[in-house]
């Protein structure tokens, strides 16, 4: 009896995703025709496809009937593409958005818009498929070291996301009257004006499935340790599948715009409902997605009331949150974080590197007071001229060094607390949070003062910073845990960022520049009130000192040192919702310098809890101020934001540092 009801039990587990793909196409359906009942009554269906001609039977037939099959299409498609991703990486973390695929399909795409509108004559897919080659292709041949190790494919690729991401946002802000209906199509919407979208897409999707269904063998093989021995070209395999993968979601971008998590949610439900077998994932993980996404875009039409909302954005806050569940059913591979102790090839010792960065902040702050372009070209302000200019630029170059220490503080006692050398407020999706929480009070708190704006981004910084402690505990904060719920809270909390600019308020193009990291709306008020915000951010950590020192080693030999575990995580996590909620609160949520400027520090030489995060401070204030100068100087008169420059300063610096292992 025991065996028969374990065989049925695993039987069934074995076909849940039959049921999970029934219930989702079940519900769907069921929505698809009760929105198709609000426009023509049952009773005039079969004059559908007569031919009706009335307003509402052409809005039925041309756009609420295509748009139902767009998202199975894509849907469809994009998790076949992360299923093949997965398997030919051997990574279960891979899918469109985190290999940077579709940032660098925005990127192509914008600067197609721009400088080459000749290549869109036939559509957006050549620019796309383009974008999205080129950056898979970095991300693949900076992990390939690795041997396309999982953790450091994701890593790479959601650096490469960052900043390919903010390239196409420095576009977009710089040519905004070309690129403004790119905001509509990142989102990711489903609207349909006719069957010639999908009647193009299908063909298409068709042929690039058909060749994935034709490697299925060698796929199947590659998962088998010494394949090429069984006659497996296994290069040629992993180049024509990624490219396949590639292929299939930039089709999809292309034609719908970016649908992020939704390939990775069907793949890891697939797997979570009994798909083992890869020929089985190659169909569930499809039905499940396209379910998903046609059943999250079909429930808004029903609910939303007339507001059109891009069901790219909406399916993240369906899909982030099973994978979060799912994240935490599944075995952890390995505990061991990320070495926080890197090979470090240059180590100039502490008192050198202090001296060196307090110089190098000193000569980068005159530079950025000083040189700048004007009217007549590149000027060296003095006297006069400097006192005057000294109103617009000394407030901004303050705020964007203050901030740019203390992001770089957090990001080290960060990494110090969860022993991740990769953590940081950009990649843990604290700085979402917390830009989240602003734009919320600038729409419903319009007269909350600087200092209830800054409480409260402190407490959204706490809020996201313990619910990701939470969710990776378990795991004993391995990286590619930790990485994945960073990264699937920001999605989710973007997400409802984006809604909220979609919904095209008037107040929200006011601060599109700060989320972008702008600091040119600080003045001179604002600065003294960072600097002495910043002044009391450096004593924070000198009560904390022994802790933050022992926090690397681990909780058991914490403990047998008399260290409070529970307490010390507390205190170190309150410090870093101050640092960042004050940071991100001036030059908003973008920027790599929470991430780059621990390991510069340590590079130099930094060997102390101190003495790294001092250092740190130093270096990401340097950082920001460079990029803030930079941002004012290479487009002039246009201003791009220093935190658009600081990511992609440090995803330039993490490609060299990734090729140089």
């Amino acid at each position: 009896m025991a065996e028969a009801r374990h065989a049925t039990g695993s039987q069934g587990r074995t076909f849940g995703w039959i049921i999970v793909s029934a219930i989702l196409f079940g519900v769907a359906t069921a929505l698809f025709l009760f929105n198709l009942s609000r426009e023509v009554p049952p009773a005039g269906w079969p004059a559908l496809l007569n031919g009706a001609d009335d307003l509402r039977a052409i809005m039925a037939r041309d756009g609420l009937m295509p748009r139902f099959c767009a998202g199975l299409l894509s849907g469809g498609a994009l998790g076949l593409a992360s299923v093949v991703l997965q398997q030919v990486l051997r990574n279960p973390l891979a899918e469109p958005g985190t290999l940077g695929i579709f940032a660098g399909a925005k990127c192509a795409i914008a600067a197609s818009i721009i400088w080459a509108p000749g290549l869109l004559s036939l559509g957006w897919d050549l620019p796309a498929l383009v974008g999205g080659i080129g950056v898979a292709a970095i991300v693949l041949l900076l992990s390939a070291r690795s041997h396309f190790a999982p953790t450091r494919v994701t890593l790479i690729g959601l650096i490469a996301s960052l900043a390919f991401g903010a390239a196409g946002t420095m576009l977009v802000l710089t040519h905004f009257d070309a690129l403004s209906d790119l905001y509509i199509w990142e989102a990711g919407s489903l609207i349909q004006n006719g069957w010639s979208t999908v009647l193009a897409l299908a063909p298409k999707l068709g042929l690039v499935s058909l060749a994935i269904i034709l490697l299925m063998r060698p796929l199947s093989a590659m998962q088998i340790e010494g394949a090429e021995r069984l006659g497996v070209r296994t290069s040629l395999v992993r180049g024509t599948t990624i490219l396949a993968a590639v292929g299939l979601s930039a089709l999809v971008a292309s034609t719908v715009g970016l649908i992020s998590f939704l390939g990775l949610a069907g793949a890891a439900i697939a797997r979570g409902a009994g798909a083992r077998r890869l020929s089985t994932r190659l169909i569930a993980a499809p039905l499940i997605a396209a379910g998903l996404l046609v059943l999250t875009d079909q429930a808004l039409l029903a609910l939303a009331g007339g507001i059109e909302i891009p069901a790219g954005i909406t399916v993240m806050l369906v899909s982030v949150p099973l994978l979060l569940w799912m994240l935490q059913r599944t075995p952890v591979a390995s505990n061991a974080p990320a070495a926080m102790s890197a090979p470090m090839r240059l180590q100039v010792g502490t008192a050198p590197a202090f001296i060196g960065l307090g110089s190098a902040l000193i000569a980068s702050f005159a530079l950025a007071a000083t040189l700048g372009p004007g009217p007549d070209g590149w000027q060296l302000a003095h006297g006069r001229l400097l006192a005057e200019l000294s109103i617009w630029r000394l407030p901004r170059i303050t705020a964007a060094c203050c901030a740019g220490a203390m992001l770089a503080m957090a990001g080290s006692l960060l990494q110090r607390l969860t022993r991740n050398a990769m953590a940081s407020p950009e990649l843990l999706g604290i700085s979402s949070g917390t830009a989240l929480m602003l734009l919320v009070a600038t729409l419903f708190l319009p007269g909350l003062d600087r200092s209830g704006t800054a409480a409260l981004s402190c407490l959204a910084c706490l809020a996201i910073l313990g619910c990701v402690l939470r969710l990776s505990r378990r795991s004993a904060f391995a990286p590619d845990h930790l990485l994945l719920i960073g990264a699937g809270l920001g999605a989710l909390l973007a997400s409802l960022l984006s809604i909220l600019l979609v919904i095209g308020d008037p107040r929200i193009l006011r601060v599109i520049g700060w989320l972008s990291g702008s600091t040119y709306s600080v003045d001179a008020a604002e600065a003294r009130a960072i600097v002495l915000a910043t002044a009391l951010a450096l004593l924070l950590p000198l009560p904390l000192v022994r802790w933050i020192g022992l926090m690397p080693l681990g909780e058991p030999v914490g403990r047998s040192l008399g260290m409070p575990i529970a307490g010390a995580r507390l205190a170190i996590v309150l410090v870093v919702a101050v640092l960042t909620g004050i940071a991100t609160l001036f030059v908003g949520p973008l920027s790599f310098v929470g991430l780059m400027a621990p390991h510069l520090a340590r590079r130099l030489g930094t060997r102390t809890a101190l003495a790294e995060i001092y250092g740190s401070a130093l270096v990401g204030a340097v950082l920001m101020v460079l990029a803030d100068w930079a941002g004012r100087t290479i487009a002039f008169p246009w201003q791009i934001p220093a935190g658009l420059i600081a990511t992609a300063l440090g995803g330039a610096y993490f490609v060299m540092t990734a090729w140089k292992r």
